[in-house]
């Protein structure tokens, strides 16, 4: 085979954070709440989540440096994700806006219920729960990622997860045949 002709590309200046994170952006991802417990509860939104082991069932989390987050988790040994359901925007939204209110006063606005093996906060109506050990920290750039084995999971199979790409949250296509009967 010949080599083809592709369509004309953008460069991407990879000093100009904007349009780094629009190359990132073509990827999609699902969209989760991590959560903390304690004294000072938080929720941060993220996409920069992803499973990394079976056994032993291990999770991570990147996070911003400049992020509360960030300090919550350092100080903490348990954290906790919530997978968002398709339709969940306004949660994604309000644990992505940085004024919202510290501690407790922030889950005031959504419906959450406390992990039972970590006490941490979840998200009511999530896909899926994962109730996470810290096991690991590691250097990422202007991140830090958080390693986690999963000490509970729960999920809810006939829920849809919520995608996000291109800077837009995004729902999975219909598939034309799916709901009829073969």
């Amino acid at each position: 085979m010949s080599p083809i002709t592709a369509p004309p590309a953008e460069p991407v200046d990879l000093n100009d954070r904007a349009q780094l994170r629009g190359v990132f952006g073509t990827f999609p991802t699902g969209v989760t709440v991590v959560t903390v417990g304690g004294s000072e509860p938080r929720g941060m939104t993220a996409n920069s989540f992803t499973s990394v082991s079976l056994s032993p069932p291990l999770v991570l989390v990147c996070v911003s440096r400049d992020a509360v987050m960030h300090q919550r988790l350092a100080a903490l040994d348990t954290f906790a994700v919530s997978v968002l359901e398709a339709g969940q925007e306004k949660a994604a939204q309000h644990f992505a806006d940085r004024s919202r209110p510290p501690g407790a006063d922030q889950f005031d606005s959504v419906d959450w219920l406390l992990g039972e093996r970590t006490g941490t906060p979840l998200i009511a109506g999530a896909v899926a729960h994962l109730e996470c050990e810290k096991r690991r920290v590691y250097e990422g750039g202007d991140h830090t990622i958080f390693l986690g084995e999963v000490l509970a999971a729960t999920r809810w199979p006939v829920r849809e997860s919520m995608l996000y790409s291109g800077g837009r949250f995004r729902r999975f296509a219909q598939d034309p045949g799916e709901g009829r009967a073969a």
